[in-house]
């Protein structure tokens, strides 16, 4: 003869999993909030622009394009319409050996914000040394700074938009400081739904994952900067070898960041969000190429890290989402555990809630819209994929690419 207890413990073990699983959700949603909280009310700002005149010293502002035709006509008319950081500067377009219309957009763009040398040029970086591993923007960075002889030189991206004040605000700030690289975190924009659904995640993890208050001690040898926004002291960046002696790092703000601070120079790294517009992907393609191509490596190549990451992230932002229509079958399926059911019920909800408060505090913080909120349980999915995914192409190199060129 069965006993019904019995027969129940099996399901109630089942249920008291489930409702364990939204409940770690629910805490590590929290943990999150209040870190983020605690982080962003820390974290050194840019400063407003000075009331003086712009100073006596000189600035390079270097673009390597890669293929960036539909991008780098935004970005350099941002750049050109940018208030004078300084009574001498340039801009410096790197065409880094594109197969698209890069350098057609780029000229058409100076003529239409009637920008001619010496304020604006265009180098093409020509074709990569043969038996020689170059990566990423390394070697465009390489051929600019041949040229370049300012005091100050300053690595963008061309999916950056700079805000009017941008230029002056930083380099005075980084006179002021006296700092050797002055870098500035970006506020990460979305386009396309597959940025909804994974960048407002990345913007919290970033913000939470990297030290800045450890980063902008020079006590510590925690270093972190950020790739779309560099600006350094030439002298500095000269001295730890620049981007010529790290030709074949994939990311190489870290391996910048890390040498400016073991050479004894001094890093700063700050936010500037109201400064730095980034806008990384386009498209869904582009975007699982570009998080598979950094997972990994942004997480110190650290496998463990990684897949715990990857899943953290499903824990957190996914299983609210899955478990919310679970426990409304399993209340019409197995009313005799209803009390773990409405239960398991009532943790998702909160666990949805607090993914809306998130964006809510996105949306004050950083001015980030609510657009697409409830997609964020199918990005947590899609980030749970780009982890183990990220650790396949980076071991094996097999598919670990970057627009195309291979990285491994």
């Amino acid at each position: 003869m069965n006993d019904p207890d019995v027969c129940l413990d099996p399901l109630l073990i089942a249920a008291l999993l489930l409702v364990a699983t939204a409940f770690a959700a629910c805490s590590g949603l929290l943990i999150a909030q209040l870190g983020l909280q605690r982080v962003f009310s820390i974290a050194p700002c840019l400063e407003a622009a000075p009331a003086t005149d712009p100073p006596d010293t000189s600035l390079c502002v270097v673009i390597p394009a890669y293929n960036e035709a539909a991008n780098i006509g935004a970005c350099l008319s941002s750049v050109l319409a940018s208030d004078p950081p300084c009574r001498d500067w340039r801009v410096l377009v790197v065409d880094d050996d594109s197969t698209d219309a890069t350098a057609e957009r780029a000229r058409l763009t100076a003529a239409e914000c009637e920008a001619a040398e010496p304020l604006f040029e265009l180098l093409v970086a020509g074709p990569r040394p043969s038996g020689e591993r170059w990566v990423g923007k390394n070697w465009a960075c390489t051929r600019a700074m041949e040229q370049v002889r300012s005091h100050w030189v300053l690595f963008i991206d061309a999916d950056v938009r700079l805000q009017p004040q941008a230029l002056r605000r930083a380099l005075a700030q980084a006179m002021r400081e006296q700092a050797d690289l002055f870098s500035l975190a970006p506020r990460l924009g979305c386009g396309c739904l597959a940025e909804w659904m994974v960048q407002p995640i990345m913007a919290s993890l970033l913000g939470l994952g990297f030290p800045i208050e450890a980063t902008n001690d020079p006590a510590s040898e925690v270093a972190f900067a950020a790739g779309p926004f560099m600006l350094f002291r030439r002298c500095a960046y000269e001295a730890i070898g620049g981007h010529r002696a790290l030709a074949s790092e994939v990311v190489e703000d870290l391996a910048l960041a890390r040498g400016i601070k073991a050479g004894g120079f001094r890093l700063r790294y700050l936010l500037g969000l109201d400064a730095v517009d980034l806008r990384m992907y386009a498209d869904l393609p582009s975007l699982w190429e570009g998080w598979t191509k950094n997972w990994l490596i942004g997480l110190d190549r650290n496998v463990g890290k990684a897949l715990g990451a990857a899943a953290v992230v499903v824990l957190m932002f996914s299983s609210p989402w899955l478990l919310l229509p679970s426990a409304v079958v399993l209340l019409r399926v197995l009313p005799q555990l209803s009390f773990w059911w409405l239960l398991l019920l009532g943790l998702s909800l909160l666990g949805i809630g607090q993914q809306l408060a998130l964006r809510f505090w996105q949306q004050r913080r950083f001015d980030v819209p609510l657009t697409n909120w409830w997609l964020m349980g199918a990005g947590g999915l899609l980030l749970g994929a780009i982890g183990p995914v990220s650790v396949w192409r980076t071991l094996t190199g097999r598919g670990w690419t970057w627009k195309g060129r291979q990285l491994g």
